[in-house]
């Protein structure tokens, strides 16, 4: 029993790895793009006779980060948010209570 409790402990372990990794790769991945784009549309903006600032604070830009934005705030709440209703911690509560209520049942049969 003491070597399954290790196996999970590390693959619970494993689990928070990858969704931090993941999650770190998506908020590179974001500013990257989101740079180079707004870069761009900024360039562009100033070549058609905006001001500095008419370019850099255009609606399209800032809707660009925002969206996104909102989906990296997902991401980042699905990784490090609260799982008090059907999250993870809910699930392995459950598992526990289950597991325990299985022994209680072998115990009163053997």
């Amino acid at each position: 029993m003491g070597r399954y409790i290790e196996d999970q402990k590390y693959l619970r372990a494993k689990t928070k790895v990858d969704r931090l990794r993941g999650f770190y790769i998506h908020v590179i991945v974001y500013v990257c793009v989101n740079a180079v784009i707004t870069a761009i549309k900024i360039v562009k903006n100033l070549e058609n006779g905006e001001t500095l600032n008419e370019a850099i604070f255009d609606f399209a830009t800032i809707a660009l980060w925002l969206t996104w934005g909102v989906g990296i705030g997902f991401h980042a709440f699905s990784v490090y948010g609260f799982d008090y209703f059907l999250g993870k911690n809910w699930e392995e509560e459950q598992l526990r209570k289950f597991m325990d209520e299985e022994d209680e049942n072998l115990k009163h049969y053997n």
